[in-house]
């Protein structure tokens, strides 16, 4: 049984949907237009429901597994917009951004395009390696990737043929190198937010007025807010019941959006981790 409970802010949408990306039946395949997100990036981050810590060729499965079923969910000229790290060092070092795409290839995604944001964030760098010393240096980029990729089709021929970008962020945004500061752990509530700037501009770069956007990690609901923003229709899974409450009162808290909270009864999906918490 699925509880579903609608409150109206609006002329546009907003679906939360309280399940596993891995398992979940609520979506519907070919039907969204871009996929804007930021997987776990197994670096131990302390998330409530999420093992962060596995072996990078168990990462590697769980991202070739969750990705699968974003390519089902896309529409043939559908977009994905993915957050990944350029790299990581903590429990060695390998080329996570590098991997990431050739799953997403291996898969059938193609790729278009990378974006460089230069986040700025050197303050949270904790190893040096060799210190002042060839021996062993470790050489760290304060950046992350976004890493553009299709479906089939890079012309977009699907949905309303608005466009809401300005000149001026179009002119700004095509330049691949995007530099603006990463998002508060403590003002948001979430280990792992980023802020609203990226989404977006990948919604508005990348989608029409009245598309169908998806995050498959909607955290702290941060995508949703930006779509729903820009007058598309914003679709987030969230499989843990903190982060997914968390994202329902930003959500909430957001005026311009008509809302479709789903959450999915822990005892319907033995993978979730949330129930419904309404009056």
């Amino acid at each position: 049984m699925i509880d579903k409970k609608t409150i109206p802010f609006g002329s546009h949408n907003a679906t939360l949907i309280c399940d596993n990306v891995l398992t979940t039946t609520e979506l519907v395949e070919g039907s969204v237009d871009l996929i804007v997100t930021s997987p776990p990036y197994n670096v131990d981050i302390q998330y409530n429901s999420n093992q962060d810590d596995l072996n990078y060729s168990e990462y590697l499965e769980f991202s070739l597994k969750w990705m699968t079923r974003c390519y089902s969910w896309l529409k043939e000229d559908g977009r994905f917009c993915l957050n990944v790290p350029l790299d990581k060092n903590k429990g060695g070092q390998q080329s996570v951004g590098a991997d990431i795409t050739y799953l997403a290839k291996q898969i059938g995604f193609k790729y278009h395009s990378t974006v460089i944001w230069n986040e700025g964030n050197i303050s949270r760098r904790t190893a040096w390696g060799s210190w002042l010393s060839a021996s062993a240096p470790f050489v760290i980029a304060p950046v992350e990737l976004i890493l553009i990729l299709y479906k089939k089709d890079w012309k977009k021929t699907s949905g309303s043929k608005e466009s809401d970008i300005t000149r001026q962020e179009f002119m700004d945004w095509t330049n691949g190198l995007w530099t603006f500061n990463g998002e508060s752990k403590k003002r948001i509530g979430h280990p792992a937010p980023f802020p609203v700037e990226l989404p977006m501009r990948c919604v508005k770069l990348f989608s029409y007025v009245g598309d169908t956007i998806l995050d498959p990690f909607a955290g702290s609901g941060t995508t949703l807010i930006a779509a729903s923003r820009q007058k598309r229709n914003a679709i987030g899974i969230e499989v843990d019941k903190t982060y997914f409450q968390l994202a329902h009162q930003r959500i909430l808290n957001t005026p311009e959006i008509f809302q479709t909270i789903m959450p999915m009864l822990e005892e319907e999906s033995s993978e979730a981790n949330c129930e419904p918490t309404y009056s």
